[in-house]
Protein backbone atom coordinates (compact mmCIF):
# COMPACT_ATOMS: atom_id res chain seq x y z
CA UNK A 1 0.00 0.00 0.00
CA UNK A 2 1.69 3.23 -1.46
CA UNK A 3 -0.18 6.01 0.57
CA UNK A 4 -2.47 6.39 4.07
CA UNK A 5 -5.00 8.90 3.57
CA UNK A 6 -8.24 9.79 5.92
CA UNK A 7 -10.84 10.43 3.62
CA UNK A 8 -10.53 9.94 -0.28
CA UNK A 9 -12.72 10.69 -2.80
CA UNK A 10 -13.31 9.10 -6.21
CA UNK A 11 -14.42 11.64 -8.88
CA UNK A 12 -13.56 15.17 -9.20
CA UNK A 13 -17.10 16.36 -10.51
CA UNK A 14 -19.41 19.12 -8.94
CA UNK A 15 -19.85 17.04 -5.86
CA UNK A 16 -17.30 15.31 -5.11
CA UNK A 17 -15.23 18.66 -5.51
CA UNK A 18 -17.95 20.10 -3.32
CA UNK A 19 -16.99 17.69 -0.81
CA UNK A 20 -13.78 18.35 -0.97
CA UNK A 21 -14.62 22.12 0.02
CA UNK A 22 -17.08 20.86 2.66
CA UNK A 23 -14.58 18.94 4.46
CA UNK A 24 -11.51 21.55 4.07
CA UNK A 25 -13.99 24.31 5.90
CA UNK A 26 -14.61 21.79 8.61
CA UNK A 27 -11.52 21.14 8.80
CA UNK A 28 -10.69 17.83 7.66
CA UNK A 29 -8.37 16.47 5.16
CA UNK A 30 -8.84 14.99 2.08
CA UNK A 31 -7.52 13.44 -1.44
CA UNK A 32 -9.54 14.36 -4.02
CA UNK A 33 -9.16 11.65 -6.97
CA UNK A 34 -10.29 12.86 -10.76
CA UNK A 35 -9.43 11.54 -13.83
CA UNK A 36 -7.29 13.55 -16.43
CA UNK A 37 -8.62 16.31 -17.36
CA UNK A 38 -9.83 16.71 -20.65
CA UNK A 39 -11.66 19.48 -22.80
CA UNK A 40 -15.10 20.50 -22.03
CA UNK A 41 -17.21 20.76 -25.50
CA UNK A 42 -18.40 24.38 -26.16
CA UNK A 43 -21.93 23.38 -26.29
CA UNK A 44 -21.62 22.21 -22.02
CA UNK A 45 -21.55 26.19 -21.82
CA UNK A 46 -25.53 25.93 -22.79
CA UNK A 47 -26.17 23.26 -19.64
CA UNK A 48 -27.96 25.52 -16.66
CA UNK A 49 -27.91 24.06 -13.08
CA UNK A 50 -31.29 25.41 -10.97
CA UNK A 51 -29.47 25.96 -7.03
CA UNK A 52 -32.43 25.57 -4.70
CA UNK A 53 -32.06 28.09 -2.15
CA UNK A 54 -30.70 25.97 0.55
CA UNK A 55 -27.34 25.04 -2.21
CA UNK A 56 -27.21 29.11 -2.90
CA UNK A 57 -26.70 29.48 0.89
CA UNK A 58 -24.06 26.62 1.49
CA UNK A 59 -22.10 27.47 -1.70
CA UNK A 60 -21.79 30.93 -0.44
CA UNK A 61 -20.74 29.75 2.96
CA UNK A 62 -17.89 28.00 0.84
CA UNK A 63 -17.05 30.76 -1.26
CA UNK A 64 -18.35 29.45 -4.22
CA UNK A 65 -21.01 31.45 -5.12
CA UNK A 66 -18.55 34.56 -4.88
CA UNK A 67 -16.25 33.10 -7.88
CA UNK A 68 -18.79 32.93 -10.35
CA UNK A 69 -17.91 35.18 -13.23
CA UNK A 70 -21.45 34.81 -15.26
CA UNK A 71 -24.38 36.57 -13.87
CA UNK A 72 -26.99 34.06 -12.30
CA UNK A 73 -30.49 33.83 -13.37
CA UNK A 74 -32.91 34.35 -10.32
CA UNK A 75 -36.07 32.53 -9.71
CA UNK A 76 -38.40 34.50 -7.78
CA UNK A 77 -41.84 32.39 -8.97
CA UNK A 78 -42.51 28.61 -10.28
CA UNK A 79 -45.05 28.04 -12.98
CA UNK A 80 -46.37 24.60 -13.69
CA UNK A 81 -48.52 23.20 -15.90
CA UNK A 82 -49.25 20.20 -18.06
CA UNK A 83 -50.22 20.02 -21.80
CA UNK A 84 -54.40 19.05 -21.94
CA UNK A 85 -54.99 19.36 -18.28
CA UNK A 86 -56.94 22.01 -16.11
CA UNK A 87 -55.30 24.01 -13.56
CA UNK A 88 -51.62 24.78 -12.82
CA UNK A 89 -49.63 25.84 -10.24
CA UNK A 90 -47.84 28.99 -9.31
CA UNK A 91 -45.46 29.62 -6.37
CA UNK A 92 -44.17 32.78 -5.57
CA UNK A 93 -41.01 33.15 -3.27
CA UNK A 94 -42.35 36.65 -1.29
CA UNK A 95 -45.25 34.69 0.38
CA UNK A 96 -42.76 32.74 1.98
CA UNK A 97 -40.77 36.06 3.26
CA UNK A 98 -38.16 34.92 0.88
CA UNK A 99 -36.93 37.02 -2.13
CA UNK A 100 -35.94 33.56 -4.54
CA UNK A 101 -36.73 30.21 -4.61
CA UNK A 102 -32.99 30.20 -5.68
CA UNK A 103 -30.58 30.56 -8.83
CA UNK A 104 -29.77 29.55 -12.37
CA UNK A 105 -25.85 28.92 -13.01
CA UNK A 106 -24.10 28.26 -16.21
CA UNK A 107 -22.22 24.65 -15.26
CA UNK A 108 -19.47 25.54 -17.10
CA UNK A 109 -19.06 28.80 -14.85
CA UNK A 110 -19.65 26.49 -12.19
CA UNK A 111 -17.24 24.53 -12.82
CA UNK A 112 -14.22 26.94 -13.24
CA UNK A 113 -15.53 28.79 -9.79
CA UNK A 114 -15.35 25.30 -8.33
CA UNK A 115 -11.98 24.86 -9.83
CA UNK A 116 -10.70 28.00 -8.01
CA UNK A 117 -12.27 27.48 -4.75
CA UNK A 118 -10.18 23.84 -4.65
CA UNK A 119 -6.68 25.98 -5.57
CA UNK A 120 -7.30 28.10 -2.41
CA UNK A 121 -7.96 25.29 -0.01
CA UNK A 122 -5.08 24.28 1.96
CA UNK A 123 -6.25 20.78 3.35
CA UNK A 124 -7.59 19.30 -0.28
CA UNK A 125 -4.76 17.49 -1.71
CA UNK A 126 -5.63 16.94 -5.99
CA UNK A 127 -4.37 13.54 -7.52
CA UNK A 128 -4.69 13.19 -11.25
CA UNK A 129 -5.07 9.53 -11.71
CA UNK A 130 -7.87 7.11 -12.88
CA UNK A 131 -9.97 4.37 -10.41
CA UNK A 132 -9.62 1.05 -11.09
CA UNK A 133 -10.86 -0.80 -8.45
CA UNK A 134 -10.90 -1.69 -5.03
CA UNK A 135 -7.90 -4.78 -3.37
CA UNK A 136 -8.14 -6.56 -0.31
CA UNK A 137 -9.36 -4.51 2.76
CA UNK A 138 -6.14 -3.64 5.25
CA UNK A 139 -7.24 -3.20 9.44
CA UNK A 140 -8.30 0.01 9.34
CA UNK A 141 -8.97 1.00 5.92
CA UNK A 142 -10.13 0.65 2.42
CA UNK A 143 -7.21 -0.08 -0.47
CA UNK A 144 -7.98 1.63 -3.65
CA UNK A 145 -6.35 0.81 -7.15
CA UNK A 146 -5.47 3.70 -9.06
CA UNK A 147 -3.72 4.40 -12.67
CA UNK A 148 -1.90 7.58 -12.53
CA UNK A 149 -0.39 6.86 -16.25
CA UNK A 150 2.92 5.74 -15.32
CA UNK A 151 1.14 2.74 -13.82
CA UNK A 152 -0.98 0.80 -11.27
CA UNK A 153 -0.72 2.19 -7.16
CA UNK A 154 -2.56 1.36 -4.33
CA UNK A 155 -3.61 3.95 -1.85
CA UNK A 156 -5.33 3.10 1.71
CA UNK A 157 -8.06 5.17 3.04
CA UNK A 158 -10.15 5.42 6.62
CA UNK A 159 -12.97 6.37 4.30
CA UNK A 160 -13.51 6.11 0.61
CA UNK A 161 -16.06 8.53 -0.73
CA UNK A 162 -18.02 7.29 -4.22
CA UNK A 163 -18.89 10.68 -6.22
CA UNK A 164 -18.26 9.38 -9.74
CA UNK A 165 -21.08 9.62 -11.30
CA UNK A 166 -23.81 7.73 -12.41
CA UNK A 167 -21.92 4.81 -14.37
CA UNK A 168 -20.23 4.68 -10.77
CA UNK A 169 -16.92 2.46 -10.83
CA UNK A 170 -16.75 2.66 -7.09
CA UNK A 171 -20.43 1.73 -6.46
CA UNK A 172 -19.71 -1.29 -9.30
CA UNK A 173 -16.39 -2.34 -7.13
CA UNK A 174 -18.53 -2.35 -3.58
CA UNK A 175 -20.87 -5.02 -4.98
CA UNK A 176 -23.80 -2.09 -4.74
CA UNK A 177 -26.65 -3.15 -6.95
CA UNK A 178 -28.42 -0.44 -8.43
CA UNK A 179 -31.99 0.35 -10.12
CA UNK A 180 -32.25 1.62 -13.69
CA UNK A 181 -35.43 2.87 -15.60
CA UNK A 182 -35.17 4.19 -18.78
CA UNK A 183 -37.80 7.03 -18.64
CA UNK A 184 -38.23 6.52 -22.86
CA UNK A 185 -37.25 10.29 -23.16
CA UNK A 186 -34.41 12.56 -24.32
CA UNK A 187 -33.94 15.85 -23.37
CA UNK A 188 -32.70 18.75 -25.43
CA UNK A 189 -30.71 21.53 -23.89
CA UNK A 190 -30.08 25.03 -25.10
CA UNK A 191 -29.61 28.69 -24.92
CA UNK A 192 -32.50 30.33 -26.56
CA UNK A 193 -34.36 34.40 -26.66
CA UNK A 194 -37.76 34.59 -26.83
CA UNK A 195 -39.42 38.13 -27.18
CA UNK A 196 -40.10 38.68 -23.54
CA UNK A 197 -36.66 38.39 -21.44
CA UNK A 198 -36.85 36.40 -18.13
CA UNK A 199 -38.49 38.22 -15.04
CA UNK A 200 -37.73 35.96 -12.44
CA UNK A 201 -40.24 33.06 -13.15
CA UNK A 202 -39.27 29.59 -14.51
CA UNK A 203 -41.40 27.87 -16.65
CA UNK A 204 -42.30 23.79 -16.65
CA UNK A 205 -44.68 22.66 -19.14
CA UNK A 206 -45.27 18.93 -18.96
CA UNK A 207 -46.29 16.45 -21.54
CA UNK A 208 -46.77 12.99 -22.34
CA UNK A 209 -43.07 13.08 -24.04
CA UNK A 210 -41.54 14.80 -21.15
CA UNK A 211 -41.05 18.13 -19.86
CA UNK A 212 -40.40 21.19 -21.55
CA UNK A 213 -39.05 23.84 -19.11
CA UNK A 214 -37.22 27.29 -19.74
CA UNK A 215 -35.16 28.87 -16.69
CA UNK A 216 -34.54 32.39 -16.79
CA UNK A 217 -30.35 32.66 -16.88
CA UNK A 218 -28.89 36.23 -15.91
CA UNK A 219 -27.57 36.96 -19.35
CA UNK A 220 -30.94 37.56 -20.53
CA UNK A 221 -31.27 34.52 -22.22
CA UNK A 222 -33.62 31.59 -21.24
CA UNK A 223 -31.88 27.86 -20.32
CA UNK A 224 -34.42 25.51 -22.48
CA UNK A 225 -35.26 21.67 -21.65
CA UNK A 226 -37.35 20.17 -24.25
CA UNK A 227 -38.12 16.29 -23.81
CA UNK A 228 -38.87 14.19 -26.44
CA UNK A 229 -39.78 10.42 -26.96
CA UNK A 230 -36.95 8.44 -27.76
CA UNK A 231 -38.16 6.99 -30.85
CA UNK A 232 -38.28 10.70 -32.11
CA UNK A 233 -34.32 11.91 -30.74
CA UNK A 234 -32.52 11.97 -34.46
CA UNK A 235 -35.34 13.02 -35.87
CA UNK A 236 -35.57 16.33 -33.53
CA UNK A 237 -32.04 16.02 -33.64
CA UNK A 238 -31.64 17.18 -37.37
CA UNK A 239 -34.10 19.48 -37.51
CA UNK A 240 -33.06 23.23 -38.50
CA UNK A 241 -33.15 25.87 -35.95
CA UNK A 242 -36.68 27.41 -37.53
CA UNK A 243 -38.18 24.37 -37.39
CA UNK A 244 -37.00 23.13 -33.66
CA UNK A 245 -38.15 26.80 -32.09
CA UNK A 246 -41.36 25.94 -33.88
CA UNK A 247 -41.61 22.29 -32.34
CA UNK A 248 -40.55 24.48 -28.80
CA UNK A 249 -43.22 27.03 -28.91
CA UNK A 250 -45.86 24.25 -30.10
CA UNK A 251 -44.81 22.35 -26.90
CA UNK A 252 -44.33 25.32 -24.36
CA UNK A 253 -46.85 28.03 -25.77
CA UNK A 254 -46.88 31.45 -25.49
CA UNK A 255 -46.12 32.73 -22.06
CA UNK A 256 -42.60 34.32 -23.06
CA UNK A 257 -43.57 35.19 -26.73
CA UNK A 258 -42.61 34.23 -29.81
CA UNK A 259 -39.45 32.10 -29.31
CA UNK A 260 -36.70 33.79 -31.54
CA UNK A 261 -33.06 32.09 -31.40
CA UNK A 262 -31.61 28.90 -30.22
CA UNK A 263 -28.32 27.91 -29.43
CA UNK A 264 -26.36 24.98 -30.05
CA UNK A 265 -28.15 21.61 -28.88
CA UNK A 266 -27.18 18.71 -26.36
CA UNK A 267 -29.22 15.77 -25.98
CA UNK A 268 -29.16 13.92 -22.62
CA UNK A 269 -31.55 10.44 -21.83
CA UNK A 270 -33.83 11.00 -18.83
CA UNK A 271 -32.77 7.95 -16.82
CA UNK A 272 -33.58 6.81 -13.03
CA UNK A 273 -30.57 4.78 -11.43
CA UNK A 274 -30.81 4.34 -7.68
CA UNK A 275 -28.37 2.80 -5.90
CA UNK A 276 -30.19 -0.16 -3.09
CA UNK A 277 -27.44 1.07 -0.65
CA UNK A 278 -24.92 4.00 -0.15
CA UNK A 279 -23.01 2.96 2.29
CA UNK A 280 -20.89 -0.36 3.03
CA UNK A 281 -17.80 -0.90 5.31
CA UNK A 282 -15.50 2.19 5.18
CA UNK A 283 -17.36 3.51 2.35
CA UNK A 284 -20.35 6.15 1.23
CA UNK A 285 -21.96 6.98 -2.24
CA UNK A 286 -22.91 10.70 -2.73
CA UNK A 287 -24.50 12.40 -5.88
CA UNK A 288 -24.87 10.55 -9.26
CA UNK A 289 -23.25 7.22 -7.53
CA UNK A 290 -25.87 7.26 -5.04
CA UNK A 291 -29.02 8.55 -7.19
CA UNK A 292 -29.43 9.54 -10.81
CA UNK A 293 -32.72 11.63 -10.81
CA UNK A 294 -35.21 12.58 -13.97
CA UNK A 295 -34.19 16.30 -13.89
CA UNK A 296 -37.99 17.15 -14.05
CA UNK A 297 -38.22 19.41 -10.92
CA UNK A 298 -34.42 20.23 -10.66
CA UNK A 299 -33.55 17.61 -7.68
CA UNK A 300 -30.67 15.79 -8.85
CA UNK A 301 -27.61 18.65 -7.95
CA UNK A 302 -28.96 19.70 -5.28
CA UNK A 303 -29.70 16.72 -3.61
CA UNK A 304 -26.40 15.26 -4.39
CA UNK A 305 -24.66 18.18 -2.53
CA UNK A 306 -26.73 17.75 0.66
CA UNK A 307 -25.08 14.31 0.22
CA UNK A 308 -21.86 15.22 0.71
CA UNK A 309 -22.65 18.53 3.22
CA UNK A 310 -24.26 15.59 5.67
CA UNK A 311 -21.42 13.68 5.09
CA UNK A 312 -18.71 16.66 5.72
CA UNK A 313 -20.68 17.30 9.28
CA UNK A 314 -20.77 13.62 10.18
CA UNK A 315 -16.75 13.52 10.21
CA UNK A 316 -15.64 16.57 11.28
CA UNK A 317 -13.53 16.22 13.92
CA UNK A 318 -13.89 12.29 14.16
CA UNK A 319 -10.40 10.59 15.15
CA UNK A 320 -11.42 7.38 12.48
CA UNK A 321 -13.89 9.26 9.34
CA UNK A 322 -14.83 5.61 8.40
CA UNK A 323 -15.96 4.12 11.84
CA UNK A 324 -18.59 1.79 11.40
CA UNK A 325 -20.95 4.24 13.40
CA UNK A 326 -20.31 7.22 11.53
CA UNK A 327 -21.15 5.46 8.34
CA UNK A 328 -24.36 4.45 9.58
CA UNK A 329 -25.18 7.90 11.02
CA UNK A 330 -24.48 9.49 7.65
CA UNK A 331 -27.29 6.86 6.38
CA UNK A 332 -29.83 7.43 8.81
CA UNK A 333 -29.36 11.51 8.34
CA UNK A 334 -29.49 10.88 4.43
CA UNK A 335 -32.69 8.34 4.65
CA UNK A 336 -35.67 10.73 4.90
CA UNK A 337 -34.83 13.85 2.53
CA UNK A 338 -33.73 10.95 -0.59
CA UNK A 339 -36.50 8.73 -0.01
CA UNK A 340 -38.70 12.07 -0.33
CA UNK A 341 -37.16 13.89 -2.81
CA UNK A 342 -36.37 10.29 -4.85
CA UNK A 343 -40.44 9.82 -4.71
CA UNK A 344 -41.36 12.99 -5.64
CA UNK A 345 -39.12 13.36 -8.29
CA UNK A 346 -39.87 9.60 -9.98
CA UNK A 347 -43.30 10.46 -9.64
CA UNK A 348 -43.91 13.57 -10.80
CA UNK A 349 -41.82 11.85 -14.27
CA UNK A 350 -44.21 9.13 -14.07
CA UNK A 351 -47.82 10.67 -13.58
CA UNK A 352 -47.34 14.00 -15.44
CA UNK A 353 -46.00 11.87 -18.94
CA UNK A 354 -48.92 8.90 -18.50
CA UNK A 355 -51.27 8.91 -21.20
CA UNK A 356 -54.20 7.07 -19.27
CA UNK A 357 -57.07 9.28 -19.85
CA UNK A 358 -58.90 8.35 -16.13
CA UNK A 359 -55.97 9.95 -14.98
CA UNK A 360 -56.26 13.31 -16.29
CA UNK A 361 -58.78 14.53 -14.41
CA UNK A 362 -56.91 13.78 -11.10
CA UNK A 363 -54.23 15.51 -12.23
CA UNK A 364 -55.71 19.00 -13.05
CA UNK A 365 -57.59 18.64 -9.67
CA UNK A 366 -54.30 18.00 -7.97
CA UNK A 367 -52.78 21.14 -9.42
CA UNK A 368 -55.66 22.88 -8.84
CA UNK A 369 -55.50 21.80 -5.05
CA UNK A 370 -51.98 22.56 -4.84
CA UNK A 371 -52.62 26.32 -6.33
CA UNK A 372 -55.46 26.45 -3.82
CA UNK A 373 -54.56 24.75 0.12
CA UNK A 374 -51.34 26.63 1.39
CA UNK A 375 -50.48 23.98 3.05
CA UNK A 376 -49.87 21.88 -0.05
CA UNK A 377 -48.23 24.80 -1.18
CA UNK A 378 -45.46 25.33 1.60
CA UNK A 379 -44.63 21.99 1.31
CA UNK A 380 -43.92 21.69 -2.40
CA UNK A 381 -42.20 25.25 -1.98
CA UNK A 382 -39.95 23.82 1.26
CA UNK A 383 -38.86 21.14 -1.29
CA UNK A 384 -37.85 23.37 -4.03
CA UNK A 385 -36.07 25.30 -1.76
CA UNK A 386 -34.19 22.29 -0.83
CA UNK A 387 -35.84 21.62 2.58
CA UNK A 388 -36.70 18.35 3.48
CA UNK A 389 -35.61 15.97 6.28
CA UNK A 390 -32.58 16.70 8.26
CA UNK A 391 -30.96 20.08 6.35
CA UNK A 392 -27.44 20.48 6.78
CA UNK A 393 -26.30 23.63 8.29
CA UNK A 394 -24.72 25.26 5.72
CA UNK A 395 -27.77 24.62 3.60
CA UNK A 396 -29.77 26.60 6.39
CA UNK A 397 -27.50 29.53 6.42
CA UNK A 398 -25.41 28.77 8.96
CA UNK A 399 -22.20 30.24 9.30
CA UNK A 400 -19.97 27.40 11.26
Amino acid sequence: MEGEHGILIVGGGLVGASLALALDRAGVASTLLEAAPSTLPPVFDQRNLSFAEATVNALTALGVMQRLRAPTGTIRRIHASRSGDFGRVLLDARDYGRTAFGQVVVARDFGQALDEALGAATRVRRLRARFVGLAANAPGARQVRIDDGSGEHVLGARLVVGADGTGSGMRAALGIEAEHHDYGQRLFVARLRATQAPEGTAFERLRDEGPTALLPRGDGAWGLVHGVAAAQAEQVAALPDAAFLQRVQDAFGWRVGRLLEVGERSVYPATRVVARHTTAARAVLVGNAAQTLHPVGAQGFNLGLRDALTLAEVVAGAADPGADALVSAHAARRHEDRSRTLAFSDGLARLSASRVPLLRPLRSAGMMAVDRVPSLQALLAGGAMGYRGDVPALCRGARA
